[in-house]
């Protein structure tokens, strides 16, 4: 009887081991919490909350404890008691202040992202120039006048407008195809910053969920869903600037809750003519809970704004005193663009391991603008402006399915989705101009029709410290492009398929380490009026890229981050200044080191910082001439954030870009910059008062620079050189904001 006895004991044991635990995560509000990280210390097993705060645990044992952690809230420690495996238990987490000690490193958890998060909340944006500047590694830079869409750099990219990178708002696209000024261009301008809940980034082509652009990677920018209290702040400062931003809670019920935020900016700039650029911003959004476990969000943003520019100014006009660096050439430069969007969110809860998510959305986007890049080269009588301009509507929708499986020796979890894009672009446009007002001649008129129908499946085998994440994106695109100058009826049309392979590894020996190997196939979609030009060639060029790299966690206050990587593009597409069209220039590859380092080094003091080198070339030139232009190898941005001095907080940040060459033979070099800035805030009751400084030092900088050829008005022979737009001098603002 003694060995039945024995595999009795041991059997009860197996199934006392085996025990599940339900439960359900909410704030103080008692707001269910989701992707809340729920780990048994003494079975290391763990999981996350679903949308509705759900959570199901196997592999526990009476007095074994929880652990449960999410960024915003205080980590709790909960014991295991009998009652745990026949009730479902509910977990109040208690609101508190962002830190790094509230990330886990495990396979399944996105340390990069979170430390992005803490990144947000610690230093919260402060202008719409900054929202990209968010993300580890990515530099931006402004050329014309504040309304037009920022130049990009990124892995060793000049992603101009947004040629390699791919970005989106809550599930909608930004990234316009087939645009009037350039492939890809992404105008972020009607996301207003104080609305901004949380950034998603990813760096590579290694995401099944991301399509066209996603090259050197993509960002998705999520919005709030609710606000904690309303408010209404009014910035003033230097070179007539000025802005108000108001955000109001309309509702706040158990199951729906509503706000609406608007905003307001002007300013001239520190140029010889004024920018008159102001930007109109309103945006709504309606968040509710249906029966059937189900949660919609719907949102509505518009977008207005017009502006002047001073252009890109030869040095030579400087160096010889014909202008200054605030001067222009042609200050009849500028234009105006609106957007219009509706995007609705839908999550559907199946059951406890059944999701379906899907994003629907329509836009109305309108853009005019006015450049001159040569001068008086092609044309010495009227000179070279040129206008681009299209009115395009954009609908879309994706919806994903995601189920999770368990088995004995690993945990199996797949996304299968699939979804739209249709762009409808009329009377996309580049014409010859004078002085904004006179039509002198259209270079390219017509209609574009392009569709994007797209399915991608993405599995992940967990076996608890390892991951396995093979996936696989299937697009199809159909290019259609009417043109209007021919003098006969002339639609043309394309169309191809593209297959994106992933497959990525993560592994968590610990709680605090993170390796990962990351593989992956991305493209990006070319011109229709160019892919229909060349009857389909070069429709959708590859982008192949594998990354190999480690996140640790060095104590509960330092977090260190490092990745070795290697892309290689199938066709870089370059920017022409002389001809503002963008060009294909051949085959590319691109190695580089990422490195950042986040640092909690008191309860106030916050350091982070992030360095960036890139060895970036062409395959297809002789040596020597093949660099790759405007394409950086070295950058860096960090700082430093304070909070809960008394009732001061602040920060200290800089970003940094080394020399890069301008042309292929690197003749012409773009010059670098260091550039710091300063804020600072003193909260008083319900009142913020703050001051914001841009370029604290007063640097002498070049925000963009390009290798243009011109000619002058007074010049017989045309010039190729540096052309650049000057950054910013010390630029010192006041900030009032009063929350109620």
């Amino acid at each position: 009887m003694k060995p039945i006895l024995l595999w009795a004991l041991l059997l009860c044991a197996v199934v006392a081991q085996s025990q599940s635990i339900t439960g359900k995560i909410v704030t103080q509000k008692n707001t269910p919490l989701e992707d809340v990280y729920v780990f048994n210390k003494n079975s290391n097993t763990h999981t996350h909350t679903d949308i509705q705060g759900n959570f199901t645990l196997n592999g526990n044992t009476e007095g074994d404890m929880l652990y449960i952690s999410h960024l915003g809230y205080k980590n709790a420690i909960i014991p295991v008691t009998a009652e745990s495996f026949t009730e479902k238990i509910t977990i109040t987490l208690q609101e508190t202040s962002v830190s790094l000690g509230q990330i886990v490193i495990t396979p399944q958890v996105n340390a990069l992202n979170q430390m992005a998060d803490v990144d947000l909340e610690t230093d919260p944006v402060k202008s719409s120039q900054e929202i990209l500047r968010k993300v580890p590694g990515l530099i931006i830079g402004q050329h014309a006048g504040g309304g037009k869409a920022e130049q990009i750099f990124l892995r060793g990219f000049d992603i101009d407008h947004g040629t390699d990178i791919s970005l989106s708002v809550d599930g909608m696209p930004v990234n316009m195809v087939s645009h009037a000024h350039g492939q890809g261009y992404s105008d972020l301008h009607f996301l207003i910053p104080e609305t901004i809940e949380n950034i998603e980034f990813g760096k590579g082509p290694y995401y099944a969920e991301q399509g066209d652009f996603t090259t050197a990677g993509y960002v998705d920018f999520k919005t709030k869903d609710r606000l904690e209290n309303s408010s209404i702040s009014v910035e003033y400062g230097d070179f007539s600037s000025f802005r108000t931003v108001g955000m109001f809670k309309v509702l706040e019920t158990e199951k729906s809750n509503a706000y609406i935020a608007a905003s307001l900016n002007t300013f001239d700039g520190p140029y010889e003519s004024p920018q008159n650029f102001n930007r109109y911003n309103v945006m709504g959004k309606f968040n509710f809970q249906l029966p059937g476990d189900q949660h919609v969000s719907v949102s509505a943003s518009h977008l207005q704004s017009k502006w002047d520019a001073s252009g890109q100014i030869p040095q030579r006009a400087v160096d010889a005193g014909l202008i200054d660096r605030f001067g222009s050439i042609d200050d009849t430069e500028g234009g105006n663009t609106s957007r219009t969007n509706l995007i609705l969110n839908h999550t559907k809860i199946l059951s406890p391991t059944q999701k379906l998510k899907s994003t629907a959305y329509v836009t109305h986007y309108d853009f005019e603008l006015y450049s001159n890049f040569t001068f008086f080269l092609e044309d010495p009588i009227n000179a070279d402006q040129i206008m681009q301009q299209e009115d395009r509507n954009l609908f879309g929708f994706k919806t994903a399915y995601t189920e999770k499986m368990e088995a004995n020796t690993f945990d199996f979890e797949y996304t299968a989705g699939g979804g739209v894009r249709y762009d409808d672009v009329n009377d996309v446009q580049l014409s010859r101009t004078k002085n904004r007002d006179e039509l002198l001649e259209r270079l390219a008129f017509g209609n574009v029709d392009q569709i994007n129908a797209f399915g991608f499946v993405n599995t992940e085998f967990d076996f608890g410290d390892f991951k396995i994440n093979p996936a696989l994106r299937l697009d199809y695109f159909k290019f259609d492009y009417e043109n209007f100058l021919t003098e006969t009826y002339d639609n043309k049309s394309e169309s191809n398929l593209f297959a994106s392979p992933k497959l990525n590894f993560v592994y968590s020996p610990t709680r605090q380490l993170q390796l990962f190997a990351k593989t992956g196939i991305g493209f990006h979609s070319n011109d229709s009026r160019v892919v229909t030009a060349n009857s389909g060639e070069d429709i959708l060029p590859a982008a192949y890229g594998a990354d190999l790299g480690a996140i640790y966690k060095v104590t509960d206050n330092l977090i260190v981050n490092t990745a070795l990587w290697t892309l290689f593009l199938d066709q870089e597409f370059v920017y022409v200044g002389d001809a503002a069209i963008v060009e294909p220039s051949g085959k590319t590859r691109r190695m580089g080191v990422d490195f950042g380092l986040r640092y909690e080094a008191t309860d106030w003091m916050y350091l982070f910082g992030d360095v960036n080198y890139t060895y970036a070339r062409s395959t297809e030139a002789p040596e020597g001439e093949d660099y790759i232009p405007l394409a950086p190898d070295l950058t860096s941005t960090g700082g430093i954030a304070f909070d809960n001095i008394g009732d001061f907080s602040g920060g200290l940040n800089y970003r940094y870009i080394k020399d890069r060459p301008a042309n292929e033979d690197n003749s012409i070099v773009a010059e670098g910059y260091f550039v710091t800035d300063f804020n600072i805030n003193y909260t008083y009751k319900n009142l913020v008062f703050g001051v914001i400084i841009e370029n604290l030092f007063d640097t002498e900088w070049n925000e963009t620079q390009f290798a243009t050829e011109s000619r002058l008005f007074n010049e017989v022979e045309p010039v190729e050189e540096i052309h650049f737009t000057p950054g910013t001098p010390f630029f010192i603002r006041g900030k009032v904001t009063v929350n109620f």
